[in-house]
């Protein structure tokens, strides 16, 4: 009966307690901030364990690609040694590539490798401004989405369609019209008249530049388009207003404004032109030899390692192989790196004004 009674006790001044405080407003207002506080808390708590787990997980992302980054050094590295450590520094100026007798020297696959990206960029890169300016500036509505879908989806076109046309379709024409009147014209002239004499046989480095700048010009022209469309009307309409033409349009105020954008997307078809293999290897001849001509068949890095690779037998022609793999690697970084710096002093030399 006592136990009873002491718990009959305790529930009525519970209960009274819960009255006093219902009754109470200014209780009633503390007991809610507290139970908002404590809400508050416990949501705080949640997003610092969901922040926490984001962070970890992104982070675990981009170190996975610098690790495989430098998976990739490393093991063209090692590959690459025996090489360097057989030829030293001289496999890069040495033209000599005799699988037979073990005797390699990068300089005509890295002589291939630039001269047909610089011809691919000097001529992509004009053809690509056009497109874009033409899309953004003036091609009519009703035009711009289908031409748009078109470039796109030349991006999407694989390589060796590229390099099988050129094969059976361009390098035909090339060599029976274009070459001869090449040959007839610039071939004359004293100082690059070297560059155009020799077979015209449609096949070699100025054919597989210019099938590597049909490549690239859907990837430059898309990057150009977007970063063109990015520019507020507001800046382009007050400088019509002012009575600007609208080439003075483009260079006065979309090109300051887009300049970073245009670099990086005429970066990203260099870099597609270096690393190109398939439409090169069709059309550039795959000879191992040097020539002032553009006509004369040549070698980039990529067309040696996709004829040589597979085939290689002894230990040094796949390290002299893996060595070339690690020189374009090399000369991708410092291409990409000479952009970024290029932006980085245009940067400096806007603050300054």
């Amino acid at each position: 009966m006592a136990s009873h009674a002491n718990a009959k006790y305790q529930l009525n001044k519970i209960m009274n307690s819960q009255s006093a405080i219902t009754a109470d407003p200014a209780a009633q207002a503390a007991l809610q901030e507290e139970a908002r506080h404590a809400a508050l808390r416990n949501t705080m708590r949640v997003q610092r364990i969901q922040d926490f787990i984001f962070h970890k997980v992104t982070l675990l992302f981009a170190a996975f690609v610098l690790l495989v980054l430098i998976g990739i050094i490393v093991s063209l590295a090692i590959g690459a040694a025996p090489a360097f450590r057989e030829f030293g520094a001289g496999f890069i100026t040495t033209n000599e590539w005799d699988p037979i007798n073990d005797k390699f020297g990068a300089l005509i696959a890295i002589t291939g490798t630039l001269v047909t990206s610089l011809i691919a960029l000097a001529v992509a890169f004009p053809i690509s401004f056009g497109i874009a300016l033409f899309l953004t500036e003036i091609c009519p509505s009703w035009l711009r989405r289908p031409l748009g879908t078109a470039v796109e989806l030349l991006a999407g076109i694989p390589s060796i369609i590229y390099g099988m046309w050129g094969l059976f379709v361009f390098a035909p024409i090339f060599g029976d019209h274009v070459q001869p009147l090449l040959k007839k014209t610039l071939g004359v002239l004293p100082v690059i008249g070297p560059l155009f004499q020799g077979p015209t046989m449609g096949l070699g480095i100025l054919t597989a530049g210019l099938i590597l700048a049909v490549m690239i010009i859907p990837f430059i022209a898309s990057v150009m388009r977007d970063v063109f469309e990015i520019v507020p009307a507001v800046l382009k309409e007050s400088a019509y207003g002012l009575g600007c033409t609208k080439w003075e349009v483009v260079r006065k105020v979309v090109l300051p404004y887009t300049r970073t954008g245009v670099v990086g997307g005429v970066m990203l078809g260099l870099g597609r032109a270096l690393g190109e293999t398939m439409a090169v290897t069709f059309v550039i001849g795959n000879a191992n030899e040097l020539s002032w001509s553009l006509f004369a068949a040549g070698n980039s890095i990529s067309s040696t390692l996709a004829n040589e690779f597979a085939e290689a037998s002894s230990p040094l022609h796949v390290s002299s192989l893996m060595a070339l793999g690690l020189i374009l690697f090399a000369i991708t970084f410092i291409v990409l790196s000479a952009a970024k710096l290029m932006l980085l002093g245009m940067s400096r030399k806007e603050g300054a004004k």
